[in-house]
């Protein structure tokens, strides 16, 4: 395998430290611009309904500033669909979202949430936005992306970071076979939440995943090392899990 992996890096957790105290600092827009520099192939923003952390500013000054593309994390809600409509970012990725959730908690249900989902994928794919659904690593969810005609699918890996052993061993067959099925229909399959730089090998080197997003753990590594360190680190581990 030679082909580039991508990393999108999310930059959500430094508006977390910003809005901790109200302050204008950390600035996630130079987060994201340091992690550019530093081999990220893109950056992802998660604009909440409640705007706990990523702000309608915030997404204002990406699209205005960043020179790699920006993927938009959003609810499957009118309010959400308009702001991408009106920044039109490159890429929309679609999630589920719970008001008392800390993190995002698993896959979009994608096959019984259809019919509120049809009009949202048409209407951004109308608009020249990429979509890609996120998703547990499930035939099912795969078979609902294909209906939707999603050009894109993010895989849930929170729960093989979570796990250890054979439970661990059983999900990375799961996320494998479940890229397997994306891929051989049409899907551009990317993952992400919960990867460091210990378990993102296995993920990295899953033939058809081409592209991860990391965010919570590089914010956190950036405490010691740098936002520019820690991106590189996660990017030259990337690289040496593809081959």
């Amino acid at each position: 395998m030679t082909d580039h992996l991508r990393l999108g890096v999310n930059i959500d957790h430094v508006a977390t430290v910003r809005n901790a105290r109200g302050a204008g600092y950390p600035d996630p827009v130079r987060a994201a611009l340091v992690a550019a520099a530093a081999g990220a192939d893109g950056i992802t923003a998660h604009l909440r309904e409640d705007r706990r952390h990523i702000t309608d500013d915030d997404i204002a000054r990406l699209s205005a500033e960043l020179t790699v593309p920006l993927n938009l994390e959003m609810a499957a809600t009118d309010e959400m669909l308009a702001i991408a409509l009106r920044h039109r970012p490159h890429a929309a990725c679609i999630v589920p979202e719970k008001r008392e959730e800390i993190t995002t908690e698993g896959g979009l249900d994608a096959a019984g949430l259809h019919n509120r989902l049809a009009p949202l994928v048409g209407e951004l794919k109308a608009a020249h936005i990429r979509v890609s659904l996120f998703i547990e690593p499930d035939a099912r969810q795969i078979e609902a992306a294909i209906r939707l005609g999603a050009p894109v699918v993010e895989l849930h890996t929170g729960r093989y970071a979570e796990l250890d052993g054979a439970p661990r061993a059983d999900e990375l067959r799961r996320l494998a076979d479940a890229a397997a099925l994306a891929a051989k229909n049409g899907i551009e399959v990317h993952a992400g939440h919960g990867l460091t730089y210990d378990n993102v090998g296995p993920i990295a080197a899953i033939p058809q995943v081409r592209e991860l997003n990391i965010g919570h753990f590089l914010v956190g590594e950036a405490l010691f090392v740098g936002f520019d360190g820690a991106v590189r680190q996660m990017r030259d581990a990337m690289d040496a899990a593809r081959g």
